[in-house]
């Protein structure tokens, strides 16, 4: 699905963004960070400061969530709803010949456990230092299943060749 030039684009950019669709049909966008497993860009919920919902309003979305309480946040929520995703990975440079983005789009999944889990979540840990010291084994994991990519500018320079991911 991805090219080798896509792959490594995705992988040299720390930062992301994922589009999902809100209850009212309005795109609904958040930065991430990310990691990708062959055509699957992983993200997780994290331990920075959020608002949650209680575990009956949380059950009410997600019956089989390990931690409801993360819940309120509307990408998990929208994603509950309507699993169709994008994510949009992307470098600005003022010198315009260095523009570049890859989208991905596709359905998205919540992980609450398991070896995909576990092993997004390890992946992330590696990839981003100040998750580690976070207990994030409790929380999802969103996966989103690459359906459909398409990238533009300069996604092949040797800026974003080397490849950050572990």
């Amino acid at each position: 699905m991805l090219g080798d030039a896509e792959r490594r684009f995705v992988r040299s950019m720390p930062v992301a963004r994922l589009a999902t669709i809100g209850e009212d049909g309005i795109p609904h966008l958040v930065p991430i960070c990310h990691g990708l497993i062959d055509d699957n860009l992983y993200t997780t919920v994290d331990r920075k400061p959020k608002r949650f919902l209680s575990a009956a309003a949380a059950a009410e979305i997600d019956p089989s969530s390990k931690a409801p309480e993360a819940y309120l946040l509307g990408r998990l929520r929208n994603i509950a709803r309507r699993p169709q995703a994008a994510i949009l990975v992307d470098r600005y440079d003022d010198d315009w010949s260095q523009l570049a983005w890859v989208m991905l789009r596709g359905r998205a999944e919540i992980l609450h456990a398991g070896d995909e889990h576990d092993r997004a979540q390890a992946l992330l840990c590696r990839r981003y230092p100040r998750y580690r010291s976070m207990s994030l084994q409790e929380l999802p994991v969103i996966a989103l299943r690459i359906e459909r990519v398409n990238s533009w500018g300069a996604i092949d320079t040797p800026e974003s060749s080397s490849e950050s991911e572990v």
